[in-house]
């Protein structure tokens, strides 16, 4: 309900817009707004502003003008204008009353009363403004003294305190507040909502200044800046309130979402009710796939004094057991390559894979080399399409974890980070701390190792991690029964014997792998099968003539990234395929890896385009020189008369280019003797003799030409 006299406050407005009901007129509520000197009556309905409260934007608040006053604590001048002023209030408001309510009657209201008491009407509408926003009683007229009192100025004190006397001592200021009622709670939930559940992860204490800010101070203006003037402690919730009632309302969940995120929550503040070796019915059933970048920095194979960087570690392990079922160590990653490779080594014999690397052990240190039914791997290199062949050919389950959900990989997490620790605290070139400080010694340059001795160190962990025993590992009744030790070794042993599994065995590795390799399509082109930008050529495609019968039609081909000299048709039972070989027209890339030769390709094209700007602006030259060319031309043909006809001209083409021919020979003529260089001979002037006419030409070609010249000028020879 809406009452009379009540304050009430908007929260989802950006100023934070209070408002007085001074007027219920059932279906309208006057009402007007607590800042400004001259606030004037509004009207709105009454079910709207019930709505407003009902939606949480309109808020009822304690009255922030809602003080005591006795006369004898106020000064003669304090009552002095309060009297003055409630004078004329007391003598108009009730007669008047529907006048001033009213937009349309209210100025001239305004004008009759301050004509009877001889004052301006401004004047008249702030001593209203006044009555209306501070109560609608006499001291609501009281002039404002709280923010005066000569700032910066010396005041002459006497033995007796200044200012207001203490209510309480400080000592009790714990035990002050006011009750909370049902709209005090909602102005808790309104400030924890608005403020404490955001990304700025504010604290409490600060929500609580906001609390007061919004709800329990006034606003004023103070050398052009706005500030906040909190009211007395008697009149607001103490922070021991608050705090009381946000635990009542606190929601873990809610708040860590939002003040950071639901991964947040995911991740480590989750309930743990479940164990993941639950979920499984013996060896093979889950294996779980992650990668990580060791905490080391490497040194070359080739030499030692150069540095290149931290290693990549995939590793495959077996929910069940604990124990890892595949492992790489490489370079190659976080990508589908280094996944194809953990997963490669998964299906791969460990003893020889351990002899490669130079360690030599028996098959029951280490005895995995199945396929599972479910792997578990995070999203990435497993949610593309080159996972299909291993879910269709294989019938292996692909389950991809939410992204930042690394718990629900917690084993193969968790045997990372013992790992990780081992490494950093034996080997040199660890990362010994993520910052270092001014002065420290640069780990990187301690970098010794290189990538096949830190293969063996790993392998020598994880061979260590399979025969560790498993600190609250869940047994089963028939572990405990035959006496079992838990260590992953001994429960994979125990299980393989007494639970069904889903271990599978691989005869022929080379079609795994081409069920691994990443897929793609080439295209038929005459000049061979297209991929990359590289030309293959198939024994197939030629018996079959592709080239000529199936030019531009597109195949799948599956392809290793990391040596691009063939490619590999698979046919559609998924293990056997046809091998395409790089043709000479691509030889140049023999050897090279994709990365390579699509790093080749871009400088190419960057070439190709910077070459192709100059070639642009060259023609654009061109361009106009030749038009030059050709306006110099018409404009000198404009110029040079001429009596000949349109047939005449084309009549004597052929003469003309005899002449010109004849011409052009006596400048093109090759002369091999070299003529001595002729000084220059000094000039001496004779006087002018009359010129003799030229020979006539014995040549009847060049007498034609000059007949033809003298005519074109109206001359005769």
């Amino acid at each position: 309900m809406i009452f009379y006299n009540q304050v009430y406050q908007y929260v989802s407005k950006e100023d934070k817009n209070r408002i007085r009901i001074i007027e219920i007129d059932d279906p309208i509520a006057y009402y007007v707004e607590l800042h400004g000197d001259t606030s004037m009556p509004k009207k709105s309905d009454i079910k709207t502003l019930e709505a407003e409260i009902e939606a949480g934007v309109l808020l009822a608040i304690l009255d922030p003008y809602m003080v005591g006053y006795e006369d004898k604590d106020l000064t003669p001048k304090q009552i002095e204008k309060r009297d003055e002023d409630w004078h004329v209030v007391s003598n108009t408001w009730e007669k008047h009353k529907l006048q001033l309510l009213e937009k349309k009657l209210r100025e001239q209201s305004f004008g009759t009363i301050a004509e009877a008491f001889n004052l301006s009407n401004l004047k008249v509408k702030r001593i209203f403004t006044r009555f209306w926003q501070r109560g609608l009683n006499k001291n609501a007229l009281l002039p404002d003294y709280i923010y005066s009192g000569g700032k910066g100025k010396e005041r002459d004190l006497s033995n007796v305190k200044v200012g207001r006397p203490r209510t309480y001592a400080l000592s009790d200021d714990t035990k002050q507040g006011i009750n909370i009622t049902d709209e005090v709670k909602k102005q808790f939930k309104h400030v924890i909502k608005k403020y404490y559940r955001k990304k700025e992860q504010i604290t409490l204490a600060e929500t609580y200044d906001y609390l007061l800010r919004e709800f329990y101070s006034h606003q004023y203006t103070e050398n052009s800046v706005v500030k906040y003037k909190v009211w007395d402690a008697s009149r607001i919730p103490t922070y021991n309130q608050f705090y009381y009632w946000f635990k009542k309302y606190e929601n873990p969940q809610l708040d860590i979402s939002l003040r950071k995120s639901t991964k947040e929550f995911d991740l480590k503040h989750r309930p743990i009710l479940s164990n993941s070796t639950l979920e499984t019915d013996g060896p093979g059933t889950r294996f779980q796939v992650d990668a990580t970048i060791a905490d080391i920095y490497l040194v070359s194979s080739f030499d030692r004094s150069l540095i290149i960087g931290r290693p990549i570690v995939y590793g495959v392990i077996d929910v069940y057991s604990r124990m890892f079922t595949g492992l790489y160590v490489g370079l190659e990653g976080p990508s589908w390559a280094g996944a194809m490779m953990a997963l490669d080594n998964m299906v791969t014999d460990k003893v020889s894979f351990c002899g490669e690397c130079g360690i030599e052990i028996d098959e029951s240190q280490w005895p995995a080399k199945h396929l599972p039914e479910i792997i578990i791997a995070d999203r990435g290199e497993f949610e593309g399409y080159t996972v299909g062949s291993l879910i269709n050919n294989f019938n292996i389950k692909i389950e991809n974890t939410s992204a930042y959900r690394g718990d629900l990989k917690g084993i193969i997490e968790r045997q990372f980070g013992t790992i990780n620790g081992k490494i950093k605290r034996k080997t040199p070139g660890a990362i010994q701390k993520e910052y270092r400080e001014r002065g420290d010694r640069d780990y990187r340059l301690d970098a010794s190792l290189n990538l096949g001795e830190f293969t063996k160190i790993v392998i020598h962990l994880v061979l260590q991690h399979n025969q560790k025993i498993i600190e609250k590992y869940p047994l089963e009744k028939g572990m405990i029964a035959s006496g079992l030790v838990a260590t992953p070794i001994n429960i994979w042993e125990w299980g393989i014997a007494n639970k069904k599994g889903r271990l599978q065995t691989i005869t022929d590795k080379n079609i795994f792998r081409l069920n691994l390799l990443p897929k793609g399509k080439a295209r038929i082109t005459r000049a061979g099968i297209k991929f990359k930008g590289l030309f293959y050529g198939s024994e197939k495609a030629i018996n079959e003539q592709w080239y000529a019968k199936l030019k531009n039609k597109s195949i799948d081909i599956v392809y290793d990234p990391r040596v691009m000299d063939q490619i590999y048709i698979p046919h559609t039972d998924g293990r056997s395929f046809d091998v395409c070989y790089l043709l000479d027209t691509s030889a140049q890339y023999k050897g090279d890896t994709l990365e390579e030769i699509e790093f080749y390709q871009q400088l190419l094209q960057e070439v190709k385009a910077e070459e192709l700007n100059k070639q642009r602006e060259n023609i654009i030259n061109t361009d106009a020189a030749i038009e030059e060319i050709v306006k110099k031309a018409i404009k000198e043909k404009k110029a040079v008369p001429t009596n000949t006809t349109k047939v005449e001209k084309i009549r004597d083409i052929k003469v003309n280019r005899a002449v010109e021919k004849q011409l052009n020979r006596e400048d093109e003529k090759f002369d091999l003797v070299d003529k001595p260089e002729i000084p220059v001979a000094k000039v001496v002037e004779f006087p002018m003799k009359t010129e003799e006419p030229p020979k006539k030409s014995g040549s009847r070609l060049m007498n034609k030409l000059k007949k033809k010249r003298a005519e074109e000028f109206g001359k005769d020879e």
